[in-house]
């Protein structure tokens, strides 16, 4: 049972991981591939925090506050670069804050940092604590996406991601809502290294290299980019993969590369985005059509 409740703590930070991203990538349109860093910079700046003493439930909001600061930096760099230009410069970032973590002694560089694990009303949390503030957070994050996707905001972020040029010609501050995108996206995903930090209790470097951004993109690709139950989908199956590909995992990336080729070449959609095969062939069994008549 420990084992199961250990791989699910696992698949839902990827599955907080994979909805901030798809913030975004999905509804901004902006090509970040290098999400891990902000990831790794939440862990690092909660991990100090703790061990300078602050409370584990203090260092939560406050790797929220550093990381969307440092979100907010790669919001403004967007504004000058576009498309595979900046898609490259996220992953420039991802590479330069791996060998940041790698080489300061501030984040124990090559010997990685470990810190105390915290406690809820006085007792060490458990692995089904961190699952149950996981879940929460999935949640919230579920629904705090849903609600943007309603309101103007939303409609900005579609108009953004379809053409920049319209969205500026009927007024809308495209670099407001790409730096809000930005801002947003990262401080959930620093949030979840805060709370990976702590459930695990020790990090390197390479707990945040370019593969773990390339793992989490890929969860978003494969579900069903600019939905919410495409990430839900996705980390669930990606994450799940490497137990049960055990025998495998010194392919994983190769795995994970030819499966984002393959699902980009036939499947852009992803497994359950907009006009999927798996959704057309729900249509096509459940036709509204048919409800109706039914209902009528």
């Amino acid at each position: 049972m420990s084992y199961i409740i250990t791989v699910a703590v696992n698949i839902a930070i990827f599955t907080l991981l994979a909805l901030s991203l798809n913030i975004i990538t999905g509804y901004a349109g902006q090509s970040a591939m290098g999400h891990a860093a902000f990831f790794g910079i939440g862990a690092y700046t909660a991990a100090l925090m703790t061990n300078a003493g602050i409370s584990f439930w203090l260092s939560l909001p406050a790797a929220m506050l550093v990381t969307a600061a440092a979100g907010g930096l790669l919001g403004v760099i967007s504004l000058r670069v576009r498309d595979d230009f900046l898609a490259i410069t996220t992953i420039g970032i991802n590479f330069v804050m791996v060998a940041l973590f790698q080489n300061m002694k501030i984040f124990g560089a090559s010997l990685g940092m470990s810190v105390t694990p915290p406690t809820f009303f006085g007792a060490k949390m458990t692995p089904m604590h961190f699952l149950v503030l996981l879940l929460i957070l999935i949640v919230l994050t579920c629904l705090l996406t849903r609600k943007m996707t309603k309101s103007w905001f939303g409609l900005a972020l579609a108009s953004l991601r379809n053409d920049e040029g319209a969205a500026m010609s009927f007024g809308i501050n495209v670099s407001q809502y790409k730096i809000l995108a930005f801002i947003l996206g990262t401080a959930i995903a620093g949030l979840t290294g805060a709370i990976y930090v702590h459930r695990m209790t020790f990090i390197f470097s390479s707990s945040f290299a370019f593969t773990v951004s390339i793992s989490i993109l890929s969860m978003v690709v494969v579900g069903g980019i600019g939905t919410i139950r495409g990430p839900l989908l996705g980390a669930l199956i990606l994450g799940a993969a490497p137990e049960v590909l055990r025998f495998a995992a010194d392919y994983r990336m190769i795995l994970y590369g030819g499966i984002l080729v393959l699902m980009m070449r036939f499947q852009p959609q992803g497994l359950l985005g907009c006009d999927s095969f798996i959704l057309r062939g729900l249509h096509k069994l459940f036709p509204k059509d048919k409800a109706g008549e039914m209902n009528g």
